[in-house]
């Protein structure tokens, strides 16, 4: 599903963000990206869904070389990828319902499905009571739900999700998590950036680990590394 070969990035020539990282993500599975920060979790979360091209190496998405990918293209590959980005970026003078909604209606959704839809994710989220207000008036946990329903409101194939549970209590991270593994088990293609081991230890799932943006190791099931 996603595949990573030799694969670096360099922002200028003396600040390298990666470092020839080879690994892989099957069809399917759950994995944690972890290390400390500036590790370069996020680096790789952004080359998974096309907002920066290696400087070498090649990043592949369903076999495709999206690494090669023109920036017309990249509407169509965004289509199947669900991001939740760590400051939820969420459209402040928009209500919960329209920042579900926005998704579906640059997928050219009819005005009718997308109601049915956008408020079947918020009832799954528990945000069905709170669709008129505006993120301002939202806690950081209901932003977070808001943000992982735009994510996941047109079934995307791969959901990443960056630093999701950073300064939540430990009942939201635990709602957020059951809301990831609810996806996975539905056939989403996982992969969650962050530090908290804790929650890498009680999950239980493949980890990645990066430091100083080079592979430092992985854990669990399957194999991280590709020979």
């Amino acid at each position: 599903m996603i595949q990573f070969h030799a694969v670096s990035l360099a922002y200028q020539q003396d600040a390298t963000a990666l470092q020839n990282i080879s690994c892989r993500v099957t069809k399917g599975e759950f994995v944690f990206l972890t290390g400390p920060s500036g590790a370069g979790k996020t680096t790789m979360l952004r080359l998974i869904y096309g907002a920066l091209t290696p400087t070498r190496g090649q990043v592949l998405i369903d076999g495709q070389n999206i690494s090669r990918y023109r920036r017309s293209q990249l509407p169509l590959l965004r289509r199947s990828i669900g991001v939740v980005f760590q400051d939820f970026k969420l459209l402040q003078n928009r209500t919960v319902f329209e920042n579900v909604a926005i998704t579906l209606e640059v997928l050219g959704w009819d005005r009718g499905d997308i109601g049915r839809r956008v408020m079947h994710i918020l009832r799954q989220m528990g945000m069905e009571s709170k669709i008129h207000l505006i993120p301002q008036r939202l806690s950081g946990g209901e932003q977070q739900r808001v943000a992982l329903a735009r994510a996941l409101v047109n079934s995307p194939k791969i959901l990443l999700a960056d630093e999701p549970t950073g300064n939540l209590d430990d009942a939201n991270k635990q709602q957020i998590m059951n809301i990831f593994k609810e996806a996975n088990v539905k056939g989403t293609t996982v992969v969650v950036a962050t530090h908290d081991r804790r929650l890498i230890e009680h999950a239980h799932y493949r980890t990645i680990r990066l430091l100083g943006g080079e592979l430092a190791g992985h854990e669990g099931v399957g194999d991280a590394v590709i020979p």
